[in-house]
């Protein structure tokens, strides 16, 4: 298998503050890789260096055997971006938003119009080819923005947050596109504070926090490597907690809020019933599969940030 992204040492600072502090990742031809981390964790300055868009401080990069900052012009004809906040014109039409875009990358008459119609179809845009962009839904807008990030056939695709602000169906429709550009053996990179979409969607990822990679795998591996297979919640008051790192102090609780605690391992009715029998108070909140957002909360805890 090829590999489409290196970076070695990555590194990028504003000022004192440093953004991110020597990250290392490979990201393969074909597959679907993450960032994810909490605000200001330096996925989005990640990926905008990767994207030609910030250029780094330190570290290597190669983005298709090209280096991001020396190589932009030659790069960028051969990726895709799909940026946070919504770019499109909104004084055109659909067709006419990707006739535009593909007029940048030299096609014209025919070549433009064959781009345009298939990528209306990809998308699920085509009957409404003649819409203005403010007609759409959100989700028809973000959809037009990927179709629009693939106007030059490229050959990895970066999105940042790719479904922000959308309705469970709209999701689940990009969601579906994006598995078939993956199908097409487009390479996809994504940042999502959406754990179950990084699940769904990611081959491969990383948790970045503070500026540096603090874990990385698959999605089901760091599942099981993080947390196990099952996730216990119950409600503890002060009593119950003493209590229990008298009696369990084997057991690594987290705490989720609200006077709920959270247990990862194997069998999460069997942790109840043995708490219950070693006299500790608890109240059963959930007893569930483990998902990445357990992973992510143990690994970087549950305080709100400020930042991107």
């Amino acid at each position: 298998m090829t590999t489409a992204v290196v970076g070695r040492g990555l590194t990028k600072r504003y000022g004192e503050r440093v953004a991110v502090d020597g990250v290392d990742f490979d990201i393969a031809s074909g597959e679907c890789f993450g960032f994810l981390g909490p605000n200001g964790a330096g996925k989005t300055t990640t990926m905008r260096m990767l994207c030609c868009l910030t250029s780094r401080d330190g570290g290597n990069l190669e983005v298709l055997g090209l280096d991001p900052d020396r190589d932009a012009r030659p790069l960028k004809a051969r990726i895709g971006v799909v940026s946070q906040d919504t770019t499109l014109d909104v004084e055109l039409s659909v067709r006419e938003n990707l006739l535009v875009f593909a007029n940048y990358f030299g096609l014209r008459g025919e070549a433009a119009a064959s781009i345009t119609r298939e990528l209306m179809g990809l998308v699920g845009l085509a009957d409404r080819a003649d819409s203005a962009v403010t007609q759409l839904s959100g989700g028809m807008q973000r959809r037009l923005q990927i179709a629009r990030a693939l106007v030059n056939s490229p050959e990895v695709v970066f999105l940042d947050e790719p479904t922000t602000g959308l309705d469970p169906q709209a999701r689940h429709v990009v969601w579906e596109r994006l598995r078939q550009l993956k199908r097409r053996g487009v390479t996809l990179v994504l940042t999502t504070h959406y754990m179950d979409e990084a699940e769904r969607l990611c081959d491969r990822l990383v948790i970045m926090d503070h500026g540096r990679v603090i874990r990385a795998g698959t999605p089901a591996s760091l599942i099981a490597e993080t947390v196990g297979t099952e996730v216990l919640e119950v409600e503890l008051d002060a009593a119950a907690l003493e209590r229990l790192g008298r009696t369990r102090p084997d057991l690594d609780p987290i705490d989720v809020g609200d006077g709920v605690w959270q247990f990862g391992g194997g069998d999460a009715e069997a942790l109840h019933e043995q708490l219950r029998e070693a006299g500790i108070d608890c109240s059963l909140r959930a007893a569930r599969r483990a998902g990445l957002e357990d992973v992510f909360l143990r690994l970087t805890g549950r305080q709100l940030r400020d930042g991107g």
